[in-house]
């Protein structure tokens, strides 16, 4: 990894080549001298929030560690005069702005599916292909960058927590994140593991099919939406109409499937991901027995179905807002 010290010469190159901003951070797109062109996250110099500096450095010490093709590679930081991260650029943006920008075409199933199978892959290394075990905390659309060929990486490790072997969670305050992705253990009691990224990352898949925003105009969270649709099993409803019946059957139950065990209230009964992928991709026919609840189980399940409520009933000040997020567009 690259300790940059030429602080001036990164700075000049900033200029106006701003592609992303947040809450306490902006992006800027730069060109190294083989050529090759990156993304500077810079935290920006009017916050005075510790906290926020601290994440800052807690990334810098979560992302070094981590190399695979499915998640945001640091090419170099710099610590003169400024924070700064250095990654590749993703020349496609994010995710988020891919499905929701005004201007942006519609998006073909091939891809989709390649983006929910590459954004489990690099979410399963995280979990267990790292020497240490890496909980993202903030698994979104917006987080999620795209190579030129549509490879998806996760990035933006500001909320990551490492958990040690021996610890089976977190217990975390206040609460971050954002609204729509929240598992209900976390936002309710604090507790942060594994399955609170497969929560995340189921409300993702549902992203994917559907096209819709995790939140809607009328504060609807897309899980409370998909519910009754996924319970019902009339999965051909939650699929975007601008697909135009243009998807893979099979592809397509495969991923609702992942998406209704991801979004289960009780983390006892959500998959890990390596369990997700095996449903995404493995075998003819999905073992569906294997994923059922006792009826008890379900009466439970009904009872926690509120809590997106509460999000709302929240003060916004524990929780991150979608745009607090940091992700790299197309100049």
């Amino acid at each position: 990894m690259l300790l940059l010290l030429a602080n001036q010469r990164l700075q000049s190159q900033l200029g106006e080549n701003l592609v992303g901003r947040g809450g306490y951070a902006e992006v800027y797109k730069g060109v190294l001298q083989d050529g090759e062109e990156i993304a500077v996250k810079r935290l920006t110099k009017v916050v005075t929030d510790d906290r926020k500096e601290k994440e800052f450095l807690t990334e810098i010490g979560t992302i070094g560690h981590v190399c695979h093709p499915n998640v945001l590679s640091l090419l170099g930081c710099c610590v003169d005069n400024g924070l700064y991260l250095i990654f590749q650029f993703s020349s496609r943006g994010s995710v988020a702005s891919l499905f929701h920008d005004v201007n942006s075409p519609g998006v073909e199933w091939k891809v989709r599916h390649k983006i929910a199978v590459g954004t489990a892959r690099g979410l399963h290394y995280l979990h267990k292909g790292c020497q240490r075990r890496i909980i993202h905390r903030d698994i979104k659309s917006s987080n999620i960058l795209l190579t030129a060929d549509f490879e998806p990486q996760i990035s933006d490790f500001g909320l990551a927590k490492w958990l040690p072997s021996q610890w089976t969670h977190h217990s975390i305050a206040p609460i971050e994140g954002t609204f729509g992705h929240l598992a209900p253990e976390y936002f309710m009691h604090g507790i942060v593991d594994e399955k609170t990224d497969v929560f995340a990352f189921g409300v993702f898949l549902l992203e994917i099919i559907s096209g819709r925003k995790p939140v809607d105009g009328s504060h609807q969270s897309l899980h409370s939406w998909a519910k009754p649709i996924l319970n019902q099993g009339e999965i051909e409803k939650l699929v975007d109409p601008r697909l135009q019946g243009a998807y893979d059957v099979t592809q397509l139950n495969r991923l609702a499937f992942a998406a209704a065990l991801c979004i289960r209230a009780s983390p006892t009964w959500r998959p890990t991901m390596s369990e997700v992928l095996e449903v995404m991709l493995e075998g003819d026919q999905i073992d569906k027995e294997r994923w059922k609840m006792p009826e008890e189980e379900e009466e439970d399940q009904e009872e926690f179905w509120g809590f997106d409520d509460l999000e709302y009933e929240c003060d916004s000040s524990f929780s991150v807002s979608p745009q607090d997020s940091i992700s790299t567009g197309s100049s």
